[in-house]
């Protein structure tokens, strides 16, 4: 090839380049609420930039999870991000685990462990789910609980893991993975835990660690020193999430894109490393509504300035609001996205001099009515800065989405269509 030839196959080159960023706002979406005029927070919400995107570009109702799937941020993101959850899926918990660093064996079983407040009643399943999250206990904190119940839970065959706040991780060595229904805590928030504990052939272990756990953390002095602050204790552990070690295809691979995470959960951290995408560690992130959203959206800046194709910025503090029942808050969180989150970033690729394509939604709903995931469609807006167009949408929710009548289904298609060029 001619040295000049050469020169215009590059310049050609460079008139594609693409930059491309998703702005992934964990249960996001939801129902009417009254205390918001019957309004719902993605109705309610002050977000200028998110109309702006949603104005000048493609909106519609996409299908996150599928039918016969639990509604989770596991499946959800799987497939938002492209992944075919009916063949990638393994479980929640052996995705956090692969960000946790834990070297899993093939026939290792991984659950869940959070750190969960209990009402004091004396019989272990007549207490109430008081609190999924233990007052958002502190990862220092929880890190000693969890090094606690190891010391004295721990065995050969169980093994537990500090994760970030109340979340962590338990392996069973050579357990099955099918072990019984364990119900996610954040699904029974102030109800009675009778009819949801452990239930099954082969969880009498697992549950009789769960049993165990209270009267230990009870008696920790870091519980102690919480309720004499006036906070919630950590008093019991709870199990669910089960499954076995992920094999997912290389986003890169999939896709041709060079990806990166950004995240300040470990299942979104171990679903980057399981896609062999760039993980992020963004300090002072915390996923709620004191997450350093600075952090996060400079870290999404500076990986693109290095040259990745892809960033995905996952922010979790819609879905604790919506688990929380927090309606001024979930409103807020939407705003705080679009102000601290969307601003920056949309500021930053303006002045690139790329071309560049920016994705909107949540993974599912949380209700706050309900205070849990739903499997419903959700909005997503796709917005191109090299194809705007006019569609007279003014507010980006889930009813002009609908009303658009584009409806993506399965999933794990949009990604395609998101990065089609």
């Amino acid at each position: 090839m001619q040295d000049e030839e050469k020169i215009i196959l590059e310049l050609k080159l460079e008139d594609f380049i693409m930059k491309y960023a998703v702005v992934l706002c964990d249960g996001m979406a939801d129902r009417p609420v009254p205390e918001l005029n019957n309004m719902t927070p993605m109705q309610a919400a002050n977000k200028p930039n998110m109309e702006y995107l949603a104005s000048k570009g493609e909106v519609g109702l996409v299908k996150t999870v599928g039918k016969g799937l639990k509604p989770g941020s596991d499946v959800a993101n799987l497939s938002v991000l492209g992944y075919d959850p009916a063949i990638y899926y393994s479980g929640r918990s052996p995705l956090e685990a692969a960000s946790i660093g834990i070297d899993l064996k093939p026939d290792d079983v991984t659950l869940r462990c959070n750190l969960v407040t209990l009402s004091d009643e004396p019989d272990y399943e007549n207490k109430v789910m008081v609190d999924y999250c233990a007052g958002d206990i502190s990862t220092p904190e929880a890190a000693e609980l969890i090094s606690y119940i190891d010391e004295k839970l721990g065995t050969d065959v169980f093994k537990f893991y500090p994760g970030v706040s109340y979340r962590h991780c338990l392996v069973w060595a050579k357990g099955n993975p099918h072990p019984g229904v364990l119900t996610p805590p954040h699904d029974i928030s102030d109800r009675k835990i009778t009819e949801y504990v452990p239930n099954g052939e082969y969880v009498s272990e697992l549950y009789d660690m769960m049993k165990k756990s209270y009267d230990l953390l009870m008696e920790h002095p870091v519980n102690k020193k919480r309720i004499a602050e006036g906070k919630r204790p950590a008093n019991s552990i709870w199990l669910w999430g089960e499954g076995t070690k992920p094999k997912l295809d290389s986003f890169k691979g999939k896709f041709g894109k060079s990806g990166s995470m950004i995240s300040a959960v470990d299942l979104l951290k171990g679903i980057g490393k399981c896609a062999e995408m760039n993980v992020c560690q963004v300090e002072g992130a915390t996923a709620y509504l004191d997450t350093n959203f600075e952090g996060k959206v400079q870290a999404a800046i500076d990986e693109l300035k290095n040259g990745q194709d892809f960033v995905y910025i996952h922010i979790e503090a819609p879905d604790e609001c919506g688990h929380r029942g927090e309606v001024k808050n979930k409103k807020l969180a939407i705003e705080i996205i679009d102000q601290k989150i969307l601003t920056p970033l949309l500021a930053y690729l303006k002045d690139c001099g790329d071309d560049y394509s920016v994705m909107v939604l949540p993974d599912h709903p949380t209700p706050l009515s309900i205070k849990t995931h739903t499997s419903d469609p959700v909005p997503f807006l796709i917005y191109r800065s090299n194809a705007e167009k006019d569609n007279g949408i003014s507010v980006f929710c889930e009813e002009t989405a609908e009303k658009t009548g584009l409806y993506i289904e399965p999933g794990c298609e949009l990604m395609k269509r998101f990065l089609a060029e």
